[in-house]
């Protein structure tokens, strides 16, 4: 697999507080990579890293051998999909002009979208199954809806890299499966695909590769099977799982 992200020595912080201390990391194309850890753990600082928005105190952040700011911005959400944990937008816009949001970085200045633009958005909406929400106004629709609409707008962009923070964290479990589902398609297509997450099943369940993380460190890496291993969840976590992570086998039906 190709090589997306190369982190040298990086190290981040708040107001002088130290959140993130990583000595190495590789991230790669058509790998779907999951964050895990409790909360305070990082994980949110490093998927700010990997988008460019949270400068290092120290160290390098690489995409695609390129220091990350070097990057013009607009280059760099051509290139970078980012899908915060809480996404607020204030404009009464319909569903489906909030994800045609996702095309910016491809419009020149007061131009409107092309007709591939809105094929774009079409299917990403689409593959975020929000096809019923598109004529809604986006500041009625309940939580769950909303995150399936942010995410169809991250899709939108068709970035070689999605990042994505807790992305199913408001929906149902139906939704979590689906979503879940939908980014390990994404990776399968050769997208490097990181998303931080508290469902460990979802994750044993879909993930190439997990990142276990404690007080701004990675305290595990590898496989599923490998990273959380029972010693290693009740180290970070505090659970007891004598057998490992067990896996939900459900399937949308």
């Amino acid at each position: 697999m190709t090589a997306r992200y190369e982190i040298d020595g990086l190290t981040c912080a708040y107001d002088k507080r130290l959140a993130l201390r990583i000595a190495r990391l590789s991230l790669r194309a058509g790998e779907l990579t999951a964050i895990v850890g409790p909360n305070g753990a990082g994980k949110s600082t490093l998927i700010k890293a990997l988008a460019g928005l949270l400068p290092p105190t120290d160290g390098s952040v690489r995409l695609d051998g390129i220091q990350l700011d070097r990057f013009a911005d607009r280059e760099r959400a051509r290139r970078i999909a980012y899908l915060p944990a809480d996404s607020r937008l204030a404009w009464p816009l319909t569903a489906r002009r909030v994800v045609e949001l996702g095309r910016l970085p491809f419009l020149k200045p007061l131009t409107k979208p092309s007709a591939e633009d809105h094929a774009r958005v079409d299917a990403a909406i689409e593959r975020a199954g929000a096809s019923g929400l598109a004529n809604r106004r986006f500041d009625a629709l309940s939580s769950g809806e909303k995150a399936r609409i942010l995410l169809a707008r991250a899709l939108a962009t068709d970035a070689a890299t999605l990042l994505l923070d807790e992305p199913a964290a408001a929906l149902d479990p139906r939704h979590q499966l689906a979503v879940t589902q939908l980014l390990k398609t994404e990776a399968e297509r050769g997208l490097c695909v990181v998303f931080a997450g508290h469902s460990l099943e979802l994750v044993s369940r879909f993930a190439d590769r997990v990142l276990v993380m404690n007080a701004g460190r990675i305290m595990a890496d590898g496989a599923p099977d490998e990273a959380m291993q029972s010693d290693i969840l009740k180290r970070v976590f505090g659970l007891v799982a004598p057998a490992g992570v067990p896996r939900l086998d459900w399937s949308l039906a």
